[in-house]
């Protein structure tokens, strides 16, 4: 158990607040947020979004010892990742979309991410810079070259103090190696590989070399018209740089060892949970399909999000997970009216908390749901600029599914379809989150009292 979390209360777990108000992206199509993501201290937090931008975050370094502003954070650094590219050869736009970030652990005092769109992952460096150097022989003061004739005395450069800058630089560019869309980037506990993964193929990365990568898991039929399933997630266990685990848009998760065989295609575990007869229907393969994948922090379950439920799995037992939990249920009648407007087809991802006893995941209307795994409590809680006063408390939403309405609820007939939460991310050691809801960002902090 994280120290700082402990075993989270019913006045720590529902009671959230709005840390200062809302953090607007931009109003444009290309402000909508992709991805959120926490540094591994929880110092830093990134989005991308759909025009292909990063913005990182930095906690208020004097919020820390004041309890009741401990989540306030602001902008630290904003560049553009990914540019749109068009591919000649087969007349495909790629466009420059942030799919996924990840951190890699502070090894000085720079801050190293990843970052990839559909085809291109990048490596980018974050520093710091507050001196600049002066007194240069061979250059002027702006820089240009002076004629060597002239110097008749040599000075030590110096550095001066200015204002400080933080500078983005790209590191390594890994691309040509993806023929459909990457949905998937996972760091290995090894630091030293990555792996990226898309539809039906899963390349591992040697962050030194950039030119080449090794396919580890390849699903694409010889006849393309016998597929029957995509690779939907992929991360890497948390601490055995051997083992990773990939999901499928059939509902399954594979485990894979790759001491066992240099070409994963034969998986070591398979978690796969009997469909009930009675509640098969048309829309049963497409709410099975598992939009994420998580490993535990311990390395022990892995966490799974398809279209209505998330479920929690024990490596230890593959023929049906140990936990399920009801993220909308009352959306099982609206799915023939979902799959036509495409909301069926929405990918929603899933977070632990740093001690891995509660879940978080996303809905519709703005709503997102935490699950308590020690007392099986859950709550609905709702991100909008209505009640984003700083330090205003969340009240717990309930939805009607039908006969008489009481005055706190909402029908499930008024919800707003457009206005969904698919990203979210916790703090890994206190409780804070960020939730991304369409191009604006909240961060919420637990109640103190």
């Amino acid at each position: 158990m994280i120290p700082g979390i402990g075993t989270l209360t019913q006045d720590t777990l529902w009671c959230f607040s709005q840390v200062k108000g809302t953090i607007e992206i931009g109003t444009t199509e290309a402000d909508i947020i992709s991805t959120v993501e926490f540094n591994h201290t929880g110092e830093l937090l990134a989005t991308g979004d759909k025009g292909g931008r990063v913005v990182i975050f930095q906690r208020e370094q004097e919020s820390k010892n004041q309890i009741h502003r401990r989540g306030e954070y602001n902008v630290y650094s904003t560049f553009q990742s990914h540019e749109p590219e068009f591919d000649y050869l087969k007349s495909l736009e790629i466009e420059e979309k942030i799919n996924k970030i990840r951190w890699l652990p502070q090894q000085n005092a720079a801050y190293f991410l990843l970052s990839t769109n559909d085809k291109t992952v990048k490596l980018w460096k974050v520093s710091e810079r507050d001196k600049r150097p002066e007194g240069y022989n061979l250059k002027d003061e702006e820089g240009r070259l002076r004629d060597p004739a002239t110097i008749t005395t040599l000075r030590v450069p110096v550095l001066r103090p200015m204002d400080l800058m933080v500078e983005a630089t790209p590191r390594r560019v890994f691309a040509n190696a993806h023929t459909y869309h990457i949905n998937s980037i996972s760091v290995n506990s090894d630091y030293e590989t990555y792996m990226s993964a898309d539809d039906l193929r899963i390349n591992l990365w040697n962050f030194e070399i950039t030119n080449q990568s090794f396919n580890i898991v390849d699903i694409k039929p010889a006849n393309m018209e016998e597929l029957t399933e995509v690779i939907t997630a992929a991360e890497f266990h948390p601490h055995h740089c051997n083992t990773f685990v990939y999901s499928s848009s059939k509902g399954t998760i594979r485990l894979c060892d790759m001491r066992a065989s240099a070409l994963c295609d034969r998986h070591t575990k398979f978690f796969e949970e009997p469909e009930d007869p009675s509640n098969r229907s048309f829309f049963s393969e497409i709410i099975s399909s598992i939009s994420d994948v998580k490993f535990s922090h311990s390395g022990r379950y892995i966490m799974t999000r398809d279209y209505l439920t998330v479920k929690v799995w024990d490596l230890n037992m593959e023929n049906r997970p140990i936990e399920t939990y009801q993220v909308h249920d009352y959306l099982r009648s609206k799915l023939c009216s979902l799959y036509e407007n495409d909301c069926i087809f929405d990918k929603f991802e899933c977070v632990w908390n740093g001690s891995d006893s509660v879940i978080m995941t996303g809905s519709y209307n703005n709503f997102f749901r935490m699950f308590d795994r020690n007392t099986k409590r859950d709550v609905t809680l709702e991100a909008s600029r209505e009640n984003s006063k700083p330090r205003a408390i969340l009240k717990p939403r309930k939805v009607c599914v039908g006969g008489k309405r009481r005055k706190d609820e909402i029908s499930v007939d008024s919800l707003d379809f457009s206005k969904k939460i698919l990203h979210t991310a916790w703090h890994p050691s206190e409780n804070i989150i960020a939730v991304a809801a369409t191009n604006n960002l909240y961060i919420f902090q637990d109640k103190v009292n």
